[in-house]
């Protein structure tokens, strides 16, 4: 018990779990954007993983950090563009059409990777971002510019989608979209810019991996969080706020079993640690999502005049 109050009062496990939220708020907000626009997008875990790879690159390669950032939405966006062709355009399935973004994207990942680097045993390096010192905020000082970007883009997007036009729009083709198209609003061009939009999102996500968590790319470095991301947005029930404890709720369950192993006793396999943040989060997701109300039309295609 004095272990736990221990890790609890140290202020480095605060700084660690607003780190390792950082990706799955971004990735949350992505996910949660598409499916408010009533596409299930499962790609999430290959543009994380491509996100990562480019933005890490285009900044080996002699772009600034900034610009890493921006390659790795274009990139999540390409993908993103290409999802929204297959599940919008051609009312393919959105699952198949999802997973097959996520093999596609993490093959051209790893192939793009052994083609830069074919005899490299150690991946190269980049210089990071650096923590923001000049804030004064004990823990959000410690951590690095992306992190506020995300914590500023939670109350951005839902205000967005609660008070503008296009935000109601986006709702409106998620729950409705022959009421949508009834009302002159192009269902078509919606659902596909909030696909590319929130893809563009998951790219950045996964850059934030390359560019401020670590200093280079590896090989599964994304590790099921764009599945987690996925999880978040059903336990948030498609709300940025909630979307935010979420990623907070998961991100202080990895840290504490972390620290739990540092901590804890060798008489313990240290699987059940490693258990503790996914059975913990199912649990919660499951006492949530009895209750959750989900965009009536996701995951439902759409053609135009069709009833």
């Amino acid at each position: 018990m004095m272990e736990l109050f221990d890790i609890l009062a140290n202020p480095a496990f605060w700084v660690a779990v607003l780190r390792i939220a950082t990706p799955l708020i971004l990735g949350t907000l992505g996910v949660l954007l598409c499916e408010r626009a009533g596409v299930l997008n499962l790609g999430i875990e290959g543009i994380m993983v491509a996100g990562a790879f480019a933005g890490w690159l285009a900044v080996y390669q002699g772009l600034p950090l900034w610009g890493g950032v921006a390659v790795a939405a274009l990139v999540g966006a390409a993908f993103g563009l290409l999802h929204a062709l297959l599940t919008v355009g051609l009312a393919l399935s959105q699952h198949v059409a999802g997973l097959g973004i996520t093999m596609l994207a993490t093959a051209l990942s790893y192939y793009g990777y052994r083609v830069s680097f074919p005899k490299v045993s150690t991946p190269p390096t980049v210089t990071p971002f650096a923590a923001m010192d000049w804030l004064p905020v004990p823990v959000l000082g410690a951590q690095t510019p992306l992190t506020l970007l995300a914590l500023l883009l939670v109350p951005l997007m839902a205000w967005g989608l609660a008070r503008t036009p296009l935000g109601l729009a986006v709702r409106m083709v998620g729950e409705n979209p022959g009421a949508a198209e009834g009302q002159g609003l192009s269902v078509v061009r919606l659902r596909t810019g909030a696909i590319v939009a929130g893809s563009a999102l998951m790219g950045v996500a996964g850059s934030f991996l390359t560019l401020s968590a670590f200093n280079a790319f590896f090989f599964n470095m994304v590790n099921g969080r764009g599945w987690i991301c996925v999880a978040l947005v059903v336990f948030a029930s498609w709300r940025p706020g909630k979307a935010l404890l979420g990623a907070l709720l998961f991100a202080f369950f990895d840290a504490l079993q972390l620290r739990l192993q540092q901590a804890g006793s060798a008489a313990l396999p240290f699987q059940l640690y490693l258990m503790l943040p996914y059975v913990l989060s199912i649990a919660a997701l499951v006492l949530v999502a009895r209750k959750a109300s989900y965009p009536q039309a996701l995951m439902k295609p759409y053609r135009k005049g069709e009833r």
